[in-house]
């Protein structure tokens, strides 16, 4: 009896369950970066770049993984329609980002 079955769609199920550890790895460390970010922003008010600095890095890695596992699975939107959700949240995050490094509050 198998313990672990997996079934992919068009490619090995090993790269498949490479993949979903990569995207969950990613997931992870944006996610302790972030938490790392707060932090300092919680230390005092002139830090509320690391708050700004928080939430770029959350659009620019984490919404969009979790966009790309999510969408197909909860839901029947297309593949252009992903990218586009997905590439709005990344330049989003980008944006965010690059306001507090060349002008915002930091």
């Amino acid at each position: 009896m198998l313990l672990l079955q997996l079934d992919a769609t068009g490619t090995d199920p090993l790269i498949a369950l490479g993949v979903l550890v990569l995207s969950v790895l990613s997931v992870a460390l944006s996610l302790t970066i972030a938490l790392v970010l707060v932090r300092g922003y919680r230390r005092g008010p002139s830090h509320r770049g690391m708050l700004w600095l928080a939430v770029g890095l959350i659009f620019l890695i984490t919404v969009p993984e979790l966009l790309r596992v999510g969408l197909p699975t909860a839901t029947d939107i297309g593949a252009v329609g992903r990218s586009i959700l997905v590439s709005g949240c990344e330049l989003f995050g980008l944006g965010t980002i690059l306001w507090i490094v060349y002008g915002g509050e930091m």
